[in-house]
């Protein structure tokens, strides 16, 4: 049986004000969206000068005023942040969130110029696929555990605590495309996987190989949410979708513009809802939505009316 579909949607971060970013996540969250997400930059991408907020202090925040909508970012990666300390962050968002509502987005991270301008580490692919593995063992043992012992490469911890735990253990969601390393990570530790909106066009093979590892380590492949990273270019007819799709497609490039005519979401609320069902078709549920505008609570407006139902 196909899980239920839900849509969460990505707060306003670079270049906009926290006011920009509370007002969206209030009506997301009133508007009833499932969850509510940042990107975990210390860096604007692609520019390392743009503003943006620091994820988990913002998602701290947004915690504190919001009811509902579970909060996640897209993705935090290893060397930023002490694990331990982070276990530590995310358990204080959870009380602050009133239990159960935080999802914590890992991923291997790839913007070096931040990295390396904040004298983090920033080794390669194989060496921070190895720090993710480690950060979520880390993660887990802290938050199940009275005390928690761990040696590894890139971490460790000794007899380390974790007071006061989460209310409820959050949920791990692993990001990335990588078919054979990050997807044994997912398939082993996962909750959630998610598909990066750069791999929205190979999502069909993402998914057959995440079942192919979950296979090889034995994980039951249906019990991992199936997510998509995407952004949504949504209007109240088809010709000022196209007009907005060319647009956004300038606006966004090759990290998240791409493809979007031929694989993206977009259209009137017609054309989206079907290219949303060739999502489900291959068995993506959470669907994670940048939407295209200036103030994106328009189109979440539209979408919460005029596309939500049709998946209630």
């Amino acid at each position: 049986m196909a899980k239920p579909v839900r849509f969460g949607v990505t707060l306003p971060q670079i270049k906009r004000s926290w006011q920009e970013a509370r007002d969206t996540a209030l009506e997301a969250d009133a508007l009833g969206y499932d969850s509510l997400w940042v990107c975990d930059h210390l860096y604007g991408v692609p520019a390392p000068q743009l503003p943006i907020f620091e994820a988990w202090s913002e998602l701290a925040a947004v915690a504190a005023i919001t009811r509902r909508a579970r909060l996640g970012t897209l993705v935090t990666p290893p060397f930023f942040r002490n694990p331990a300390l982070l276990a530590k962050q995310i358990a204080t968002i959870d009380h602050v969130a009133g239990g159960g509502r935080v999802v914590a987005g890992l991923g291997a991270g790839w913007f070096q110029p931040e990295f390396e301008g904040t004298g983090s580490p920033f080794p390669g692919l194989r060496e921070r696929l190895r720090a993710l593995d480690e950060t979520v063992r880390i993660l887990k043992g802290l938050w199940t555990q009275e005390r928690f012992s761990f040696e590894g490469r890139h971490f460790r911890v000794k007899d380390a605590v974790c007071e006061p735990k989460p209310l409820r253990p959050p949920e791990i969601l692993i990001g990335g495309g990588g078919e054979r390393v990050l997807m044994g990570i997912a398939a082993r530790h996962a909750d959630i996987w998610n598909n990066m909106a750069v791999f929205q066009a190979q999502l069909g093979p993402k998914v057959e190989a995440l079942r192919r590892r979950c296979d090889e380590l034995q994980r039951d492949f249906d019990e991992i949410t199936l997510s998509q990273q995407c952004v949504v270019v949504l209007a109240e007819d088809q010709a000022s979708a196209r007009a907005a799709l060319e647009k956004a497609a300038k606006v966004y490039g090759g990290h998240m513009g791409a493809a979007l005519a031929e694989h993206g979401i977009w259209g009137d609320p017609e054309g989206v809802i079907e290219r949303i069902e060739r999502h489900r078709r291959l068995g993506v549920s959470l669907f994670v939505i940048e939407f295209f505008g200036r103030d994106t609570r328009v189109p979440a407006r539209l979408f919460a009316e005029k596309v939500m139902p049709a998946f209630a």
